[in-house]
């Protein structure tokens, strides 16, 4: 089954006007169920644009957006994917467990059934014992866990994520990461996920997809193989090897310095890359 599937997508903001922005074009992405594919470019490049066109929450000026096999209109109305930006969103005058609750208490879930399913989702999320407590008394890195268990309260087969752990320090950002994918391996959720970290990405990803400057085009992917997400994962050839074909996608055309550098950790010697030039796809494996 696919999970999103977008074919010729354009978007233009204000067109016709003297402000008109050409913000995405001739987008064609396919996401099979279970694949978590992160979106990287430069700043501007339409990255959260293309997750918002995912879900509904600004209409494609040109082409089709379809989710879980449906029109992207009628996959926001049947609930069919859990939402988490970089900002977690919780509303201060509710404690933890009724912020989870909330989006089964606007699908009008019963009582019992709101209190089980976040009961269920913060055990998954390790904040079983903060139920009762506010936003405010949670750190931002657990805030970020309050609202991946509310994404996934009413168990949706997609999760989108804009830049969740953008502002947080990096160790809990690492941390989250590891998590987040054991969540997805656990309940089979396919993800979208932007980022400008090249790490954050090729940890996370099955494919990491390379958008240019705008109006933003889907210019390489690349497919990451790493086998088990772990630390060890993070000091392996295959990952140094998927890091520099990211950044090689991200430079375009031209040679890559023997040096990369893992967003703002010490600049590690990497591999020499398998990498492709625009356009392309290329494979990072070990």
């Amino acid at each position: 089954m696919t999970a999103v599937s977008l074919t010729g997508v354009s978007k233009i903001f204000n067109p016709g006007r003297p402000d008109e922005v050409a913000a995405l074009s001739g987008i064609d992405l396919t996401i099979p169920a279970g694949q978590f594919v992160s979106l990287i470019g430069p700043s501007g490049c339409g990255k959260s644009t293309l997750l918002r066109l995912i879900a509904d929450l600004t209409p494609a000026s040109a082409g089709t957006v379809e989710v879980a096999g449906k029109p992207a209109a009628r996959a926001r109305l049947d609930q069919e994917y859990g939402i988490a930006f970089q900002q977690a969103g919780l509303f201060e005058w509710r404690t933890v467990q009724r912020n989870v609750e909330l989006p089964l208490e606007l699908r009008g879930a019963s009582r019992a059934e709101r209190r089980a399913r976040a009961t269920e989702m913060l055990a998954l999320v390790g904040l079983a014992d903060f139920a009762g407590h506010y936003p405010a008394q949670l750190s931002g890195g657990m805030q970020q866990r309050v609202a991946i268990a509310r994404a996934l309260a009413v168990h949706p087969p997609l999760l989108l994520m804009d830049e969740p752990f953008g502002a947080l320090d990096e160790m809990t950002r690492e941390r989250l990461q590891s998590e987040l994918l054991a969540i997805c391996a656990q309940t089979g959720t396919s993800t979208v996920f932007v980022t400008h970290s090249i790490s954050e990405a090729v940890f996370l990803s099955d494919r990491v997809v390379v958008m240019s400057p705008r109006p933003g085009r889907i210019t390489a992917t690349i497919d990451v193989e790493l086998g088990t997400r772990d630390d060890a994962a993070r000091q392996s050839p295959a990952y140094f090897a998927a890091i520099t074909a990211v950044r090689r996608a991200l430079r375009g055309p031209g040679p890559v310095p023997d040096i990369v550098e893992a967003e703002g950790a010490a600049a590690v010697a990497a591999p020499s890359p398998r990498t492709s030039g625009p356009a392309s796809s290329a494979t990072a494996a070990p």
